[in-house]
């Protein structure tokens, strides 16, 4: 076996005797097992696993502070029981349907070795048994097929190196034929929905003899290239780019015969525009497509603005004891007049008034008026500013993950029921979610799209907003004049200086930004003394809930892994009494007390409110508290705001404490004061927009430290992220009136 942190793995070879905890989905199990008489408590994927199964793991022996010697696996292989007192144990523990301890007695005492060959060759002979009818004996035949056949991947991919987790997906996805379908092509893998590493199906494709310039592996390239790209932000790619970049990831010379292929075969669309063609993989040309369509029909849709207008804005006028704006004025007649429209504008231009606006007078006119935003913390600041209900978008098309792939309840035949929906933190919405958003609208809903043009595109493939903007089809109001009050504001000055291209003024003592001059480990004591002492002190912040590090990237000493370690350290120290999971010296500890983050979409996790209904799913990005800790279950619960959350075991991957987050992780979401970290910053990640999007962050105070020449180079790099997209060539061609036929 191979080597681990410079040691080699020590093998544990038994029979499992107790199953303390499963999960069937990941695979993650905690059994005890049988071993040169004694017994040992064993924990790691595994895959399926029952009591009196043969078990031979490979791992480590770990000291748990509460439990003592456990055996962490890292490969596990799974056998079926060798005599008939392990046949008993495995069908006594309910591993097959319809099998309990009494007729898994009557099945042994009737067939003695040879039951386990009966149930895999003649499995008809369990009618034999007393209350075993055909029907429940092909239930028992089909359950037990499965589970042979999970084993009998988990044991073909450990000579793989790939986990149990990964052959529980696989046989999930590709079925009984699982097998027989790798063995065929093994570029399955790094396909849809699986999606694993191409190096890892490269790897068992060499040893199956495939050959490096097959069409099998060259297709599985571009396909994977593009799903790449797309998880990098981008809908499609340039032919001659995709082309070019592919043939070097495959070290072909050249793979324009396959790229042919999956056209005509319509695994891959491709569309053209100007003197470039555009290559996408289908769902994302229909996502734009679908945006196009619908935003160009809305767009062109006749609109009467109520005859009222003019004095409603002058009765809210005199209700808020303030004049609107005239760009203010603007939108709010735009908004009334149109189905569809943008309003943008950079800190303290005023949208919150303005939407406030378009939100009171829609409301006099419908019942039905949503808020929404694309992350939990843009949803719960969106209602905070509006004074009324907002959720995420993912809630108000209401999430089905019953069939193991994300849907939605509200789509095209299942239409929202709103007359206007009000869409916030719109640069961060993909192309996916917008899709399925406007296809489960009304075709006379109304949609008002609200968002600052300079922050960072979605994590998701698309640039909606930008797109849109370049456009110029869709209505758009972009709000620029400072009001006054927000004049006073240097984080806002700033703000908008970094967003003209000047470097942003450091502040005096009265002031709410700063920045502070540092270097390498330096810079790295002086954030976690800024967390920890100095702006607790001279602000009345508390550290963990009020103050956020934000950093442009996870590596190096201001990077957010380091600096997660330092700050758990010193904000929420080891004490006797405060149970973690997690042994000194592992890459992450959750600790009770710690601030944690999900950090990948969970549509499954159910979560709790106090007075309220209970409700799924925990999203990107959103924060929380550990509040307890189980160390014998090895789950935590969180509380993230009104929603407490448990997760599990296997669930623990989804969370990374959050102390320090990267600016990415913090879009849509908004703190009373910042810690901008820019000492340490690669030059790939020194841009515009990703300083803007930090400072923007902070309400009532920023703190940058590091170097002001990198905030120079920030400021002077106008690159945004660059995405290929069609969306704007599309959305030109659906709100273009065709000619009549002659």
């Amino acid at each position: 076996m191979e080597t681990t942190a410079q040691q080699p793995l020590q093998k544990l070879e038994g029979v499992v005797e107790h199953l303390i905890f499963e999960n069937a989905e990941t695979g993650f199990a905690v059994f005890s097992v049988y071993a040169e008489e004694q017994y040992m408590v064993v924990r790691g994927k595994v895959g399926e696993i029952a009591n009196g199964m043969h078990v031979t793991a490979y791992g480590h022996l770990v000291n748990h502070p509460l439990y003592g010697e456990q055996f962490e696996a890292e490969v596990c292989e799974l056998a079926l029981p060798h005599d008939q007192e392990g046949v008993l144990s495995y069908l006594s523990s309910g591993v097959l349907p319809y099998i309990g301890p009494a007729t898994a007695r009557k099945i042994v005492q009737k067939f003695g070795d040879d039951t386990l060959s009966i149930l895999s060759d003649t499995p008809q002979r369990l009618c034999e048994i007393k209350g075993l009818s055909p029907e429940k004996v092909a239930t028992i035949s089909r359950e037990f097929r499965r589970l042979y056949g999970v084993r009998e991947l988990i044991t073909w991919f450990a000579q793989f190196n790939l986990s149990p987790q990964n052959a529980v997906s696989v046989y999930r996805v590709l079925g009984p034929h699982a097998l027989e379908a790798l063995q065929q092509n093994p570029y399955l893998l790094c396909g849809e929905p699986l999606q694993l590493k191409f190096k890892d199906a490269d790897a068992i494709a060499v040893k199956l003899d495939v050959e490096m310039q097959s069409r099998l592996r060259m297709s599985a390239g571009i396909l994977y290239a593009l799903r790449r790209n797309a998880n990098n932000g981008h809908t499609c790619l340039p032919r001659e780019k995709l082309l070019q970049s592919t043939a070097n990831f495959l070290k072909l010379d050249t793979i324009e015969d396959g790229l042919q292929e999956l056209l005509d075969e319509g695994e891959l669309r491709a569309r053209t525009f100007g003197q470039t063609e555009y290559i996408f993989l289908p769902d994302m040309l229909s996502a734009e497509e679908d945006i196009a369509a619908r935003l160009g029909q809305l767009a062109t849709f006749p609109t009467e603005p109520p005859p009222t207008l003019e004095s409603d804005i002058r009765a809210l006028e005199i209700a808020q004891g303030f004049a609107y704006a005239d760009l203010q004025k603007e939108a709010i007649r735009m908004a009334l007049s149109n189905r569809v429209m943008v309003l943008t504008g950079g800190p303290g231009t005023g949208k919150t008034t303005t939407v406030n606006a378009i939100l009171s007078l829609y409301e006099g006119m419908y019942d039905r008026v949503a808020l929404c935003a694309p992350t939990g913390r843009a949803a719960k600041r969106l209602s905070e500013l509006t004074h009324h209900a907002a959720s995420t978008i993912h809630r108000l098309l209401e999430v089905d993950y019953s069939t193991g792939v994300v849907r939605f309840i509200h789509n095209e035949k299942n239409l929202l029921k709103y007359d206007v929906i009000i869409l916030d933190e719109m640069s961060m919405v993909d192309v996916k979610l917008f899709q399925s958003l406007l296809a489960a609208t009304r075709y006379h809903c109304r949609i008002i799209m609200v968002g600052d043009a300079d922050q960072l595109p979605s994590v998701g493939p698309g640039n909606i907003l930008g797109e849109i903007l370049r456009t110029r089809v869709i209505p758009t109001v972009r709000l620029t004049e400072i009001f006054r009050q927000a004049q006073k504001s240097l984080i806002v000055q700033n703000a908008h200086r970094i967003v003209q291209g000047q470097m942003p003024t450091s502040g005096g003592h009265a002031d709410d930004f700063f920045l502070m001059q540092s270097a390498g480990p330096e810079c790295q004591q002086l954030v976690c003394d800024l967390v920890s002492n100095r702006l607790p002190k001279a602000y009345g912040f508390d550290p963990i809930r009020d103050i956020q590090v934000l950093c442009p990237t996870k590596i190096g000493f201001t990077g957010s892994v380091e600096l997660n370690a330092c700050l758990q350290e010193i904000l929420n120290p080891p004490a006797p009494g405060k149970p973690q999971l997690g042994n000194p010296g592992d890459k992450k500890i959750l600790r009770l007390g710690d601030k944690v983050m999900q950090v990948k979409n969970d549509y499954d996790i159910t979560y709790e409110r106090a007075g309220a209904e209970a409700g799924v799913g925990a999203y990107n990005g959103d924060l929380g508290i550990i509040t307890a800790v189980d160390r014998d279950a090895r789950s935590v619960t969180v509380m993230m705001d009104d929603r407490k959350y448990v997760y599990s075991a296997d669930q623990l991957a989804e969370l990374e404490p959050a102390y320090a987050i990267t600016i990415h992780k913090s879009q849509g979401s908004e703190f009373p004061a910042v810690v901008l970290p820019v000492a340490e910053v690669p030059a790939r990640l020194r841009y515009r927009n990703l300083l803007y999007t930090g400072v923007t962050r902070a309400r009532k105070l920023c703190v940058l430290t590091g170097s002001a020449a990198t905030v120079q180079q920030m400021v002077a790099n106008v690159r945004q992220n660059l995405r290929y997209s069609c969306l704007r060539y599309l959305l030109t061609e659906a709100s273009t009136p065709t000619e009549p036929a002659s």
